[in-house]
């Protein structure tokens, strides 16, 4: 599993790179032969700019085939690997994208070896690789939902939280506020002009009102841009914003509150553009009986198996809102994701391993 790891976090795979992104991809078809032989089906989609999608049917026993969602693009550039070199110190293990989240695709490899090695069926398995997961999925979301349809359950292959599964997961709204002022010199003609950085200022602060910490939602402008010279009132200015939310009524909230936006001074205009990247991962019954399943088969193997929620999205956000239970973070145990201490436990990927095979076992019974 380390020497597979190695190769694996080796070829470094950056989002903004199509060339190192398909070199990637194509030795993960050709390791994926070897490993847990050929597939009955495969659908490759060009991710254009992006990284490709795809995806691989093999069979098994069921009905349904039980969705394995993982991505092979990671946040870091080309180049890293030199800084931080792959190593295993003892219990810990480095390299560029290990936690997150090259060590979760390795783990869902060798649980299907384990059951073969055990002489256990499979269920049907569709592993979906994509590579642009870390910018938003914006060209494998469509593949995404199309190959989630009729499955019966997806496991997704992100990193733990501390080694807790992930039931639930927030929405993620990217969103631009552009005001347009009309500009004079701010000393000789003050009342000629109506400065975009002060709407803009006071959208901040309206926007920010927003955060519900009790409901889980949380609104942030991390970009702000206007204005030309000190004495010059601004004629344009812009805010990036960053939302989450825990439920799709908040979202609404959130979207009703957006479209009331409006210029304190009516020379001004203020246009909203941006959209929901990610739909909730909202923890639904379904989901809570497909984690209460692995609770148990973990309890078998010595592991207490946590849950939580957490405010980053993933590719689960996706197939959750379809109403497909989805458990999350069947990766690595370890911390550090997008930062240069990333880590993982090498004991962890031999729990983690175990685990998945013993749930997809279970879920081909």
């Amino acid at each position: 599993m380390l020497a597979d790891l190695r190769t694996y976090v080796e070829l470094e795979s950056p989002s903004s790179d199509k060339e190192s992104l398909n070199s990637t991809l194509a030795w993960l078809g050709s390791w994926l032969d070897e490993r847990i032989g050929e597939p009955a089906r495969i659908h490759r989609v060009d991710g254009g700019e992006r990284g490709d999608i795809e995806v691989r049917d093999y069979p098994g026993r069921g009905d349904k085939p039980i969705l394995l969602l993982c991505h092979y693009d990671t946040v870091w550039p080309l180049g890293t690997l030199a800084e931080i070199p792959f190593r295993i110190d003892g219990d810990r293990g480095t390299g560029p994208g290990i936690f997150d989240m090259k060590s979760g695709l390795v783990h869902a490899v060798w649980a299907l070896r384990a059951l073969d090695a055990a002489g256990l069926e499979r269920p049907p398995i569709r592993l979906l690789l994509n590579g642009d997961e870390e910018i938003g999925s914006l060209s494998s979301r469509p593949v995404i939902e199309s190959e989630a349809a009729g499955v019966a359950a997806a496991l997704v292959f992100e990193a733990s939280a501390d080694g807790a599964i992930k039931t639930g997961r927030k929405g993620v709204g990217i969103f631009r506020v552009d005001a347009t002022g009309v500009e004079a010199h701010a000393g000789l003609d003050p009342d000629k002009g109506c400065s975009a950085i002060d709407e803009i200022a006071r959208v901040v602060l309206y926007l920010h009102g927003l955060t519900d910490r009790e409901k889980g939602t949380t609104v942030n402008v991390g970009v702000l841009e206007g204005g030309t010279r000190t004495n010059v009132a601004a004629g344009k200015a812009s805010a990036q914003l960053d939302v989450r939310v825990a439920s799709q009524e908040e979202a609404d909230r959130i979207d009703r509150a957006l479209a009331e936006l409006r210029p304190h001074d009516s020379r001004a205009t203020l246009t909203l553009s941006g959209a929901w990247n990610r739909p909730v991962m909202e923890r639904t019954p379904t989901t809570v009986a497909l984690y209460e399943r692995a609770r148990a088969i973990a309890a078998e193997l010595g592991v207490d198996l946590r849950e939580c929620s957490v405010g980053g999205a993933s590719d689960g956000n996706f197939v959750a809102a379809l109403g497909v239970p989805v458990l999350d973070g069947f990766g690595a145990v370890g911390d550090g994701a997008h930062a240069r201490h990333e880590h993982i436990s090498v004991q962890g990927m031999l729990e983690r391993t175990a685990l998945a095979a013993a749930t997809l076992d279970a879920l081909a019974g």
